[in-house]
């Protein structure tokens, strides 16, 4: 089968990469050294924080674990700061009054370089969950409350800044980290400071977890966007007086049907309805009725198109004294891939091939959106996510881990990429 030409040329220069030698290259023993002994630190620090309930609405654990973090940063030597972002909030139907700190650290370096890591602290547990999902290590696997998504991602920025400490490692011009909490709930408060600091930097580096099935980075992620439609009409009694009422179900399953063929498998745009309700008795002609409908796009492009279909259906009313409103919602652009970011990703490939490991690395979107693509959103810089430990589970109850045997080759290739992005070795 033909590849398309971003893949293409990735594949390209990953057969030049193996050609210069890169592939064969030893591991830096120092580096390899100081990854063994952060290890059972990492694991502490993960401790640490999963003993932290953070929910993205939990102001109260927010604060808690924003104030260990910037103590952990400002005690490696970085100028930290705890941004209020809540009066820069993207407001969307379920965005809190209030929105969590985010953690703001900057290094100075020797360099010119800018490198900007990000995580975030939130998970999507309520408060109480964590005295029957405590922290535990089970042979191979560290259990907790959001220890993959993403608690992991916090500890391994942690540590990497550490080891690069440990090295007395200044070649960059700036290195910032930025924990933010409330990626879980679209990243309402964050998102433009994302952007922002995205665009200020030569290369972001993105902590989400990998999958335990791949051991992989990721060049691409999904948009998310909601569409929500609520009918008013009247309400009369159903069995007397039907004709009197303005029947907002109905209404409803028209504006449903006619728009359940926006999809487009070529693009990858996807919309599906997934909720809908209506009416408050048998007897009784509903007044109101309310969908909802979950959109996924590949490009950011998709995302004007898509709206602007959805808003050219909804005009077409089955019942005219019924009252249609419409609104579409942008939760989190997609992370489309560059030249940059791929060309990052190969380098990224040949220093874990170090250690002999193979590291996955393409364009094609698995999973959720992530904060890397509001990182992506203003630059043509590299912006490469999943740079975080393996794990399996997030979002689940009782069976969300992280393999432990990932901290030493992970910390590794984020200690060396920053090194390697800072002094220009890195393939963009």
């Amino acid at each position: 089968m033909k590849l398309a030409h971003p893949l293409r040329t990735f594949a390209l220069g990953m057969i030049c990469a193996a050609w210069l030698g890169l592939a064969a290259a030893a591991p830096d023993e120092r580096i390899s050294a100081l990854a063994n002994k952060e290890k059972p630190a990492l694991l502490e620090t993960l401790k640490q924080l999963v003993s932290i309930e953070s929910g993205s609405r939990d102001l109260e654990g927010l604060d808690k674990i924003a104030n260990l973090i910037a103590e952990r940063l400002k005690a490696l030597g970085g100028q930290v700061e705890l941004v209020d972002t809540t009066a820069d909030a993207y407001r969307m139907e379920d965005t809190p009054e209030k929105i969590g700190k985010a953690v703001r650290a900057t290094f100075k370096g020797t360099g010119s370089k800018k490198i900007l890591l990000i995580a975030h602290m939130d998970t999507v547990y309520q408060i109480g969950m964590l005295s029957k999902q405590p922290f535990r290590i089970d042979g191979d696997k560290a259990y907790g409350l959001g220890i993959a998504d993403d608690k992991q991602g916090v500890a391994v920025i942690l540590h990497t800044v550490a080891l690069l400490k440990a090295l007395d490692f200044k070649d960059y011009g700036t290195l910032t980290v930025l924990i933010n909490g409330d990626e879980e709930i679209s990243s309402p408060g964050s998102r433009n400071l994302i952007a922002r600091l995205g665009a200020e930097h030569d290369a972001v580096m993105s902590f989400e977890g990998a999958s335990i099935k791949e051991d992989k980075l990721s060049l691409a992620t999904a948009g998310i966007a909601s569409v929500a439609l609520n009918v008013t009409g009247k309400a009369s009694h159903a069995g007397s007086a039907p004709e009197l009422g303005v029947n907002a179900l109905y209404e409803l399953s028209h504006q449903i049907l006619q728009m359940r063929d926006l999809s487009d498998p070529a693009t990858g745009l996807k919309m599906n309805w997934t909720v809908a309700k209506s009416g408050t008795n048998r007897n009784v002609i509903p007044a109101q009725a309310s969908a909802s409908a979950d959109v996924r796009v590949l490009k950011v492009s998709d995302y004007d198109r898509i709206e602007k279909q959805v808003q050219e259906r909804v005009k077409n009313q089955l019942i005219p004294e019924a009252k249609v409103e419409m609104k579409f919602e942008r939760r989190r652009p997609p992370l489309e891939a560059n030249d940059a970011s791929r060309a990052m990703a190969a380098h990224a490939q040949a220093v874990y091939k170090e250690l002999g490991r193979e590291l996955g690395a393409d364009d094609k979107v698995a999973g959720g959106g992530t904060d890397a693509a509001f990182a992506a959103l203003k630059t043509k810089a590299p912006v490469v996510e999943r740079f975080g430990l393996q794990g399996f589970g997030a979002h689940s109850a009782d069976a969300e881990y992280v393999l432990v045997d990932s901290i030493e080759p992970r910390l590794y290739l984020a200690a060396r990429m920053v090194m390697d992005v800072s002094r220009g070795k890195a393939g963009f």
